[in-house]
């Protein structure tokens, strides 16, 4: 499939993520990108996943996949790119948004996994030009897009340095709803978690709990 591209005055640019302050000025795409999505959430974590992590991930992604949310992330290692797998699993609609071009998929291992996105309705999308390779400074900018896609964003594992807080802290900083998983006080892994959860984050310890905060209001 060819790469598209859509730029923020076309009127099927993502309404949502239109909105946010420093929205991208246009956006290259495989797939299908749609102007609204269905109960779209971003599930991002830590590269480095623990069992306790793949096991939470694959309950939490199954549960909202049942309940037709899009799930939105950041194909990376670990629990983003698990999270993709697990909608695809079961046939949710599922969105990657990248760190780097379209023709520089990265990491290069999930080049399978975005195309097995792209061929399930889903979208793969960067704001950056196809050949553009990943940088330090990539990364953090593309998760304002996870959030800004999203009406609000699960963190299931997160170290204090993570890429998944700055999701975090864009997601506030647009309004949007952030629920992190706990974990236990001395694990790595929970550092950011608990740190999110402090400082106001929605702890959630079933999926129904953020199904019911958007679908079953009133």
């Amino acid at each position: 499939m060819s790469i598209q591209k859509i730029d923020r005055q076309n009127k099927n640019y993502p309404e949502l993520l239109a909105k946010i302050y420093d929205p991208p000025d246009q956006i290259y795409y495989q797939g299908l990108l749609q102007k609204q999505e269905n109960f779209p959430i971003g599930v991002v974590g830590t590269r480095k996943m623990s069992s306790y992590g793949r096991q939470m991930t694959n309950f939490f992604v199954e549960k909202l996949s049942q309940a037709e949310a899009t799930i939105i992330s950041g194909l990376a290692l670990g629990v983003d790119g698990f999270a993709h797998q697990i909608a695809l699993k079961n046939k949710s609609r599922t969105i990657a948004v990248l760190g780097s071009g379209l023709k520089k998929i990265y990491p290069s291992q999930h080049q399978k996994l975005a195309q097995e996105i792209i061929n399930s309705q889903g979208a793969v999308i960067s704001e950056y030009s196809p050949l553009t390779s990943p940088t330090q400074k990539t990364f953090p900018a593309r998760n304002r897009i996870i959030s800004g896609l999203s009406w609000g964003v699960l963190i299931i594992e997160a170290p204090l340095r993570s890429g998944a807080l700055i999701t975090a802290r864009t997601a506030l900083e647009q309004g949007r709803e952030v629920f992190v998983i706990p974990g236990r006080v001395n694990d790595f892994n929970s550092e950011g978690c608990l740190e999110i959860i402090k400082k106001g984050a929605s702890l959630v310890t079933d999926p129904q709990e953020i199904i019911d905060t958007f679908l079953n209001q009133g």
